[in-house]
């Protein structure tokens, strides 16, 4: 396979779809090689013709990360541009933590630490929603290590979340989940008893659940340039998410849509807080009251970012444009290409959406081939990757029908 010479290098940390998604996204646009940094070898990484795999032991330890891209700089100093990607919460705020250290040889397209910290904590966006109007759900703030009356405005069941994902990813309790759904206090409580037992010692939130499900879900992708200036944004419905403990909430079907509310809401977000970069927000549609409820922001490409891509709105280019060749964005770009973004087959899809309109636009997605699958990239399938891809897709009848 021929490459063409560029003079930037992505580095990527991680080893999921996430770190596929950019892998191709750089492959598609620009026909280059990535170099993925990964703590383990997955073979959907691994067999890619597309990216130099380096596995490293422990590279979720910051001193072990710090070391190993500290060598990757000075292996290409002088010689490429580095931009890192971090396909983690964990690995982005340790990027974002390092900037000085790592700045001299890489691009690192995320936000500065105090910027980090005030948004990236579930309950100061909350607080930030709630100056600007923005729609969001209502919140109940737990705080770890001291008495707490649970006594709600709300009533149950309820949603259980962390405030902090990148403290929360190192912590270990039994039932351990990405969020919780309760009924009533008492399986609630034991929740939070085992939680106070382990490492995390930050907030947790409790929320009032939003009814409805999965297809009342949107995901929302946009850009910032150096200015501070929204330039891009798509929006996704979303129309299933994963239903396992470890990834509940990750959307595994999107398709593309408009819906000018939502974008101006984290406009006038994102352009408060000063923000650059990609951000991607949570959205939730209550049908209660008829708002779109923000959840929560995320300062990096989310693990479905394919949906844009997928699109044809390339997001690494966003990044290369802005932070490799320095270019002015005029005014702003609105996906507006309805594609199907998928990683489960379209039976899983069909039995979980009842809603017939949408069920009518997945058809039509699928009949005029506008199917956006991340892993299955024609070019990159060879015999033993293409085994894994495609077993892990099918994989999800069977996830599906456990956790339904």
């Amino acid at each position: 396979m021929q490459f063409t010479e560029q003079p930037f290098l992505p580095v990527i940390l991680g080893a999921d779809i996430t770190a596929y998604s950019h892998v191709r996204a750089f492959h598609e646009e620009y026909n280059m090689k990535s170099l993925v940094l990964s703590q383990k070898q997955a073979k959907i990484i691994s067999e890619s013709k597309l990216c130099e795999n380096r596995v490293i032991d422990n590279l979720e330890r910051e001193d072990v990360l710090i070391e190993n891209l500290m060598k990757v700089g000075k292996e290409f100093e002088g010689k490429k541009k580095l931009i890192v990607l971090g396909c983690g919460d964990w690995y982005v705020r340790i990027l974002i933590e390092n900037k000085e250290k790592l700045s001299p040889y890489f691009l690192i397209p995320y936000i500065d630490e105090p910027l980090l910290n005030k948004i990236v904590l579930k309950d100061k966006f909350y607080e930030i929603c709630e100056k600007l109007d923005i729609p969001y759900p209502t919140t109940y703030v737990y705080n770890c290590g001291e008495e707490n009356d649970l006594n709600f405005t709300f009533d149950y069941p309820v949603i259980a979340k962390t405030a902090n994902s990148a403290m929360y990813h190192y912590a270990e309790f039994p039932g351990k989940k990405k969020v919780f759904r309760f009924q009533n206090e008492e399986p609630l409580r034991e929740m939070l008893n085992n939680l106070e037992k382990s490492s995390y010692n930050y907030k947790f939130l409790i929320q009032d659940c939003i009814p409805g499900g999965d297809e009342f879900m949107r995901v929302l992708t946009c850009y910032s340039d150096q200015n501070g200036k929204v330039v891009f944004a798509s929006l996704g419905h979303s129309l299933l998410e994963d239903h396992s403990p470890g990834a509940i909430g990750n959307p595994v079907a999107i398709i593309n849509e408009q819906n000018p509310e939502i974008i101006n809401n984290a406009i006038k977000f994102l352009e408060y807080v000063g923000y650059k970069g990609f951000s991607n927000f949570d959205i939730k549609y209550d049908t209660r009251d008829g708002k779109n409820k923000f959840f929560e922001i995320n300062v990096r490409l989310g693990r479905s970012n394919f949906y844009v891509t997928g699109s044809g709105f390339n997001t690494v280019k966003w990044i290369v444009d802005d932070l490799v060749y320095n270019k002015k964005f005029e005014g702003l770009t609105i996906a507006d290409k309805e594609v199907l973004f998928t990683v489960v087959p379209k039976q899983i899809i069909l039995h979980f959406v009842k809603d017939e309109e949408t069920r009518k636009k997945i058809k039509k997605c699928y009949k005029e081939g506008r199917i956006a699958y991340p892993l299955n990239y024609k070019c990159d399938m060879s015999p033993k990757r293409a085994f894994y891809v495609w077993a892990s897709f099918f994989n999800q009848f069977r996830k599906y029908a456990k956790y339904k």
